[in-house]
């Protein structure tokens, strides 16, 4: 008798022992699957899109639309523009979103936070962040830019790819590539700030 008061103790202390592990080992699964669901929630980026109207400069009768729209981890630009001379153009991204002066020099020059020479997007010696390129005005004036990059975001904390704060020039004429510091695109004929 004394042996199955024993045995009886011993099942009731390992079903009690037993039963905190499963709670314990519950609580701990539960705790992982909110941490892994929170980190979930930031690794889900939020589509962020702004639209900007450009302005005329340098008395062109340039006019437009640009968007920038950011969606996990890549941006596109898209500017829409009418009033150009047929042909070829340069656009980039300059320092500063002030448009207020009438040549649109107010912007300063291109957008340049890794300091390295101007060039043409991906050079293997380096180029601007603000150097997009070259477009084609149709004979009519309109033209469509396309672009897209990861090395852009729109409001985020890192200086060396955040947009907002700086302009989108247009030029009248084409970017070379190789001059420096601006590629001798010429006038600038189209100015938005990139404002959030």
């Amino acid at each position: 008798m004394k042996k199955i008061k024993i045995i009886a103790v011993a099942m009731l202390m390992v079903s009690a022992f037993g039963c905190k592990e499963v709670k314990k080992n519950a609580e701990a699964a539960a705790d992982e699957m909110e941490e892994a669901k929170d980190e979930m929630k930031e690794e889900v980026m939020e589509t962020k899109t702004i639209t900007f109207d450009m302005e005329a400069k340098s008395d062109s009768n340039v006019s437009g639309q640009v968007t920038f729209t950011e969606d996990n981890g890549s941006v596109v630009m898209k500017a829409m523009l009418t009033g150009l001379s047929e042909g070829e153009h340069a656009i980039h991204i300059h320092e500063k979103a002030d448009c207020s002066s009438a040549d649109g020099k107010s912007t300063g020059g291109h957008w340049n936070p890794t300091f390295q020479p101007h060039a043409k997007w991906g050079a293997d010696g380096g180029y601007h962040k603000g150097d997009i390129g070259n477009f084609v005005a149709d004979a009519s004036g309109n033209a469509t830019v396309d672009f897209a990059t990861g090395e852009w975001c729109i409001g985020c904390d890192d200086d060396t790819k955040n947009i907002v704060g700086k302009a989108v020039i247009v030029h009248q004429g084409v970017d070379d590539y190789t001059s420096q510091p601006s590629g001798a695109a010429g006038a600038r004929v189209a100015c938005t700030g990139i404002i959030q």
